[in-house]
């Protein structure tokens, strides 16, 4: 498993109309090969910042599989024009002790 993290900076007095998109979007995350869970979380001291987490099966399953599909262009219409600026997203593994 992937955890996929992305800290979200939405434009200033945007954060509604955001969330009403990404509750139309995470539809389509969560229609993709290889796509486990999502949570999108509410920065309790900056109004306008998110921290999305993404779990896939691998991470080809995100870069590869999610990024070059046609549902991605949708995602990226509903969403990328809220950010500023562009979130830099990460991939991460559990450590196993």
């Amino acid at each position: 498993m992937v955890l996929e993290l992305a800290i979200l900076h939405i434009r200033s007095g945007q954060s509604s109309e955001f969330e009403k998109a990404f509750a139309s979007a995470q539809n389509i995350i969560a229609s993709m090969p290889g796509y486990l869970s999502h949570e999108l979380q509410h920065c309790v001291e900056q109004a306008d910042k998110y921290l999305l987490l993404v779990r896939w099966q691998t991470l080809a399953d995100h870069e590869q599989g999610f990024r070059g599909s046609r549902e991605y262009q949708q995602w990226k219409q509903l969403l990328h024009h809220f950010y500023d600026p562009f979130p830099m997203v990460e991939h991460f593994e559990r450590v196993n002790f």
